[in-house]
């Protein structure tokens, strides 16, 4: 049995089934939704595997935990589009630990200076955008003026 296999079988009887959670451990997406639908809240057991998920790390701290998740920082930040997400919609403010992969993506940049800081971006990050020169360096450079 897969691990999705496992999930929709817990899912459709509605409850948690302890002798399958090794099975749905095994993937992060199995893992959250299980933890979002079956658990209706935190299931450390698979944690684990979620930290590894730059995307079900965002999810899980989102709709799960409704907050910080420590654990899942560290894979989050590796992503511009999930540190920016997790910035937006989680912490709603900085996220510092991702500023270096957001600034490496001047769509997410501009995003992050327009939604999370409403300002001019961090140096390391102004300076990145400038040097981009595209069409969201040009619309940055309009906002923060």
């Amino acid at each position: 049995m897969t691990p999705k296999e496992a999930y929709y079988k817990a899912y459709n009887l509605g409850e948690r089934i302890p002798k399958l959670e090794p099975i749905i451990i095994k993937d992060a997406k199995s893992s959250f939704r299980y933890a979002l639908h079956v658990i209706e809240g935190r299931w450390e057991l698979g944690e684990l595997v979620m930290s590894k998920d730059a995307f079900y790390s965002y999810y899980y701290a989102r709709d799960v935990i409704k907050g910080r998740w420590e654990l899942g920082e560290p894979v989050i930040s590796k992503d511009a589009k999930c540190s920016y997400w997790y910035a937006q919609d989680v912490i709603k403010g900085r996220f510092i630990l991702g500023e270096p992969a957001i600034s490496k993506d001047s769509e997410y940049s501009y995003l992050y200076a327009e939604d999370v800081i409403k300002g001019k971006l961090p140096d390391f990050m102004h300076n990145q955008m400038i040097l981009d020169n595209n069409e969201y360096a040009k619309y940055y450079v309009k906002f923060i003026k």
